[in-house]
């Protein structure tokens, strides 16, 4: 089943408590450090365009792209309130095609994870690689096999709003290293509520991440043909750590 349809119109509504400010600092941070200070930027899986946003409040020349219709429709309505001038791609990473190269490629919030097969995340790797700039640098987080192991595990999460809530069923197949998550999201419906008191949609869709770890993530990212740079403790300066949840990679194509 696609991912992020009906999950899609309430996305932002359940990541209201992701910092995203402070995700934002640590990016900006990380491409002033290579320099990266004005330029294109690809957006590499930007939902609904919550960083690509902020980044191109920055002054950055932003393309965003994603294999969800229904999640671009939304950062679409965000660049008409905020009239920035934003390139939105509906593109599969592994098919990545652009029309001239980019000064940094960036893909936070575990994008990369919905990628299955190393080699196809290789693939990823390849085309970032045809298209970035000699001077340009790649910055990636993961979310590792431990947290899908150890953390998060067979899980059950639900939340509930005012006007939408859903139930999060988690199933980890260690040796596969892939995280099952079945999502129930009930959304209520504002015309039928008006009229009959509170009724909700339910929708079901069927999401997919792979657990990775750091070693195989650095081998990969070498065989594409991207040099890789330096790895990171997620939000921090510090060196991954075995029991690491999210890991920052930065490669680019030249020795920094």
């Amino acid at each position: 089943m696609e991912a992020y349809t009906g999950f899609a119109s309430v996305y932002d509504t359940f990541m209201e408590d992701i910092p995203y400010e402070e995700w934002n600092v640590y990016l900006q941070d990380l491409l002033q450090e290579y320099k990266i200070k004005e330029g294109t930027v690809l957006d590499l899986g930007c939902g609904t365009g919550t960083m690509t946003e902020m980044l191109a409040k920055q002054g950055f020349d932003m393309i965003g792209l994603d294999n969800s219709e229904d999640m671009l429709a939304i950062a679409m309505d965000k660049r008409e309130q905020s009239g920035h001038d934003i390139l939105y791609l509906m593109q599969d990473m592994r098919e990545l095609e652009l029309y001239g190269s980019v000064k940094a490629v960036v893909s936070v919030c575990d994008s990369l994870n919905y990628i299955l097969e190393e080699e196809e995340l290789e693939e990823v790797f390849k085309r970032v690689n045809k298209y970035l700039e000699p001077e340009g640098v790649f910055i990636f987080d993961f979310k590792t096999d431990y947290f899908y192991r150890e953390v998060l595990g067979d899980q059950t999460i639900a939340e509930v709003k005012d006007t939408c809530s859903y139930i999060w069923d988690n199933y980890y197949y260690e040796d596969e290293r892939i995280n099952e998550y079945e999502l129930s999201i009930f959304i209520e419906d504002e015309k039928l509520s008006q009229k009959y008191g509170e009724i909700f949609r339910r929708f079901k869709e069927t999401h997919l991440q792979r657990g990775y770890l750091f070693e195989e993530i650095k081998q990969t990212v070498e065989k594409s043909g991207l040099h890789f740079i330096t790895a990171y403790e997620a939000f921090t300066k510090e060196k991954p750590q075995e029991e690491s949840e999210r890991i920052y990679i930065v490669a680019g194509k030249g020795d920094y």
